[in-house]
This record gives C-alpha cells, sequence and structure tokens, in this order.
C-alpha cells in the first residue's frame, strides 16, 4: 500500500473512520481480529450532524456491544408529522409499530466506536495513494496499484440538496418526540430531538446539480434563513440559534441502483463497503444503519474463514458481498423512488413511481425490521 506517512504493513487495512469504517474495525476487534484504520484527516469525522437509526440499526449496534451506552445519548421518537403549509394538511404516522428510532449525533458514533477499539488502531492523517493486492479491507472506493477501481461507478446527484445542522436549547425546548416536515412548496425543513437540549435539522431545497455552495458557515445560516423566509416562527428561530460549527451544504447523491446490480465489489482482497459501496439519498433513514450492517456481515465473515486451517480471504469477501448486495439493492431502488415522489417531476413520472411502489414496496417500513444477524 502505497500512502503518505502510514507505511507500515497490517494483515487487515480498513481505509477511512468513518462510521463504517470504525464499525467495521470494532467488528473485527469483537472477534478478537487486529486492524488498522487510516484516516485522511487529523481527527474523528462527523460531517452531517445526526442520523436517524431505525430497529435495523440498533440490532447492528447490538451485535458490536454499544446499543446500551448510544441509547443513553438520544431520546426515542414516537413518530413522523408532516405538515403540508400550502395544502392545510397534516399527516402523523406513529413509530410504535416499527420499534426503536432515536436520531443520534454522528460524533457520538464515531467516538463511541473509537473509544471501544484497542490503542493506535486509528491512524490519522494518512493520504491513500494506491492498494497493492495484500490482504486489505477498504473501505472507500480505491484505485488499485493496477489500475482497477473497487465500487460502483461514480455516484449521482438528484436535484435536491439539503442544508443541515444542530441547534442546542440550554434551558430545553419544548417540541414533541417527533420527526417534524414541514413543507411549502419545493422547500422542506426536518426535525428531529436527540436530547431535550439539542435538535438535529436539515432545509431540503431544489436546486440545479451544477449548482455551488458556500462553505463559509455564516452565509449558509443566510441560505437557510432565506429559504424558510414563510415558515412558521419556531422554525426560523431554530435556524437562528444554531451551532454554526454543525452547518453542511451539499447535494444528496446516490448510486443508482442498477450500477449496485453490476457494480464490481472486490478485486483480489480489496473490497468496499458503506457510502463506497451504497451512497444513497437520506429519504429512508438507512444510510448509517446499511454501513453498520456491512460492518457486522463483514467481521463475521472474515471471522468465520480466519478460524479454519486454511484461510481464504476471496471467499470470505465474495460472502460478504453475496449477503449484501441485494439487500443495499432493494434499499437504493426505495431510497430512489422515493426521491423521485419528493422531487419537482413530471406527473406522468410520480404516477408510474406510485404505482411500482405499491406493487414492490406496499408495506415502505419494511426494510426497518431487517436483521444482519450475529456477528
Amino acid at each position: 500500500m502505497e500512502s503518505s506517512g502510514c507505511d507500515e504493513m497490517h494483515d487487515i487495512v480498513i481505509v477511512g473512520g468513518g462510521i463504517c469504517g470504525l464499525a467495521t474495525a470494532l467488528a473485527l476487534h469483537r472477534k478478537g481480529i487486529k486492524s488498522v484504520v487510516l484516516e485522511k484527516s487529523e481527527t474523528l469525522r462527523s460531517e452531517g450532524a445526526a442520523i436517524g437509526l431505525f430497529p435495523n440499526g440498533w440490532k447492528a449496534l447490538d451485535q458490536l456491544g454499544v446499543a446500551s451506552h448510544l441509547r443513553t445519548t438520544a431520546l426515542p421518537i414516537q413518530g413522523m408529522r408532516i405538515t403540508w403549509m400550502d395544502k392545510g394538511n397534516e399527516k402523523f404516522t406513529p413509530y410504535k409499530n416499527i420499534g426503536e428510532v432515536r436520531c443520534l449525533k454522528r460524533s457520538d458514533i464515531v467516538e463511541t466506536f473509537a473509544d471501544a477499539l484497542p490503542p493506535k488502531t486509528i491512524r490519522f492523517g494518512c493520504d491513500i495513494v494506491s492498494v497493492e493486492m495484500d490482504p486489505i479491507t477498504s473501505l472507500p472506493s480505491l484505485l488499485l496499484s493496477n489500475g482497477k477501481r473497487i465500487g460502483a461507478k461514480p455516484a449521482k446527484t438528484f436535484r435536491t440538496c439539503a442544508i443541515r445542522g444542530l441547534t442546542s436549547y440550554p434551558n430545553g425546548h419544548s417540541f414533541p418526540l417527533e420527526f417534524v416536515r414541514v413543507i411549502i412548496g419545493q422547500t422542506a425543513v426536518g426535525r428531529l430531538p436527540i436530547t431535550d437540549k439539542l435538535v438535529h435539522w436539515f432545509v431540503s431545497i431544489q436546486q440545479g446539480i451544477d449548482a455551488k455552495f458556500p462553505q463559509d458557515t455564516q452565509v449558509i445560516k443566510q441560505r437557510a434563513m432565506e429559504a424558510l423566509s414563510g415558515h412558521p416562527a419556531d422554525v426560523q428561530e431554530m435556524i437562528e440559534k444554531c451551532d454554526l460549527d454543525s452547518l453542511s451544504f451539499a447535494h444528496l447523491k446516490y448510486r443508482a441502483p442498477w450500477d449496485l446490480m453490476f457494480g464490481n465489489f472486490r478485486e483480489k482482497t480489496v473490497t468496499v463497503a458503506g457510502d463506497a459501496m451504497h451512497v444513497m439519498g437520506p429519504f429512508l433513514g438507512q444510510g448509517g444503519s446499511s454501513g453498520i450492517e456491512d460492518a457486522v456481515v463483514l467481521g463475521r465473515n472474515l471471522a468465520k474463514m480466519i478460524n479454519r486451517s486454511c484461510f481464504d480471504h476471496e471467499e470470505a469477501l465474495d460472502q460478504y458481498i453475496k449477503e449484501r448486495k441485494m439487500r443495499v439493492v432493494k434499499l437504493a431502488i426505495q431510497s430512489y423512488l422515493t426521491a423521485l415522489l419528493i422531487e419537482n417531476r413530471p406527473m406522468l413520472t410520480k404516477i408510474v413511481v406510485v404505482v411500482v411502489m405499491a406493487i414492490f414496496f406496499r408495506n415502505q417500513s419494511a426494510h426497518t425490521q431487517y436483521d444482519c444477524g450475529l456477528l
């Protein structure tokens, strides 16, 4: 492996210290397998502010042994409430039939994973240039030393972009424990309580795929205020009081389901997982959970092979890909179809999507009941 500042040799190397990368290292650690995580940044990454976790994500966290601690960092969400302000309509969907749903700060997740790993597992400031054909498990899409690239085709861009952030309420807030979405025209704002003093929010805006986004957090905040000028006062106050350091503004990206179906996810002993395999829009709330599922399944299959007298890395990775491919393809299809309904698309397109959803995704929350199995 050619890298900057990290030239040691290891049996299993994980490139990328995001949620999936650290979860994979933790899964291997729980099975008694050593690994090293190479992270380009100088500190743990927590872009995106927070993520929602449904029952399938909690099942995976239980297998990693960190679910109990993470439950103490966030309150349970009781349901989802959508309000169409310009139509005067409202819909509430309780989560009691779905199960445990919470919104967690990304920093709480990655710090919990990191704290559970042995010292020096994570190596910061490592810029990976290429990967040789050694026994390596790698997370992001990589260019190998033989010129081949592992993973599906480059991610595509939705017409929707999102501003995300956190807002603290030192004296507490009075928001219900609900995932609230308020929609006016083509602009929507979502709010999820994390604790009684902290909420995660996002603003989704329809914008051209070639749009440029500011990086200055004050400018991002101003863009959010402008987009929500007609929204309720408590929404505007939430943006006004936001934690500037938590703000991000970017297009939503995805990998097309057909690219996932026919993509190459292994080259000898190198594979991909998490967003590198199946980045998807946030419309199902499954991006983080599916990456943690990847970690459990990958750790399980590597451990099975290592416990044999003759360890076959390639067989272990093939079994991991076999188990994960259809799961992530189904998630990608449902997420993509949901995006078509949300975005400003022709009415005929939306009618076709509704019909397809009714046939193949009659139970639209079934994906939350998936069980990735024992580690």
